[in-house]
């Protein structure tokens, strides 16, 4: 498993092993041990979810607020999204910054959103299957978001040649000044 820090503090990139042959591939798609010895011990994943979205849908930005606080480790395994995170610790010097990367089941990879950040991604390909592990159940009484393309966070998103396809929720989510956020 190859580990790369991105530009925000904690948000990883995970690359497992890819053995394949003309019979196809195997990978080890998640190691309690790997991801504590890069992401720290810990944390404990509580609920897997599985989404599947047409080209241009666009998801988030989410989050949950403590005490649901969520760590997200999100893959895709048909498809391909640009898949972005985002800080939203008013106390972190990198508070509204954000880092993305593609994900796509032909690279395998895998990012690790931690507590604490917005998440969110677009699709790239006709459709994708999209897989996150959470460390915290979901709780909509927690609920919180910020607007995908809010210009003070600035958020490069590939260009589709088309308009993101939102839902209501994500078209009315606040600006990032008027947004919640952790201490």
């Amino acid at each position: 498993m190859n580990v790369t820090a991105t530009q925000l503090p904690g948000v990883l990139v995970f690359e497992p092993k890819v053995f394949g042959d003309e019979r196809g591939f195997f990978l080890e798609s998640f190691s309690q041990r790997a991801f504590d010895a890069a992401a720290g011990s810990g944390h404990v994943f509580v609920q897997d979810n599985h989404s599947r979205s047409a080209r241009g849908v666009l998801r988030g930005l989410h989050f949950q607020l403590p005490p649901h606080a969520q760590g997200k480790l999100v893959r895709v395994t048909s498809g391909a999204v640009f898949d972005v995170a985002v800080d939203m610790r008013r106390s972190s010097p990198s508070f509204g910054r954000w880092a993305g990367v593609e994900l796509s089941a032909a690279n395998h990879k895998q990012l690790w959103i931690p507590p604490g950040f917005a998440h969110g991604f677009v699709v790239l390909s006709e459709t994708a299957d999209f897989l996150y592990k959470a460390t915290s159940y979901y709780a909509p009484q927690a609920e919180g978001s910020v607007r995908w393309d809010d210009p003070t966070i600035g958020i490069e998103w590939p260009d589709l040649g088309m308009a993101p396809q939102l839902s209501a929720k994500d078209r009315q989510a606040p600006l990032l000044a008027a947004a919640e956020s952790f201490a």
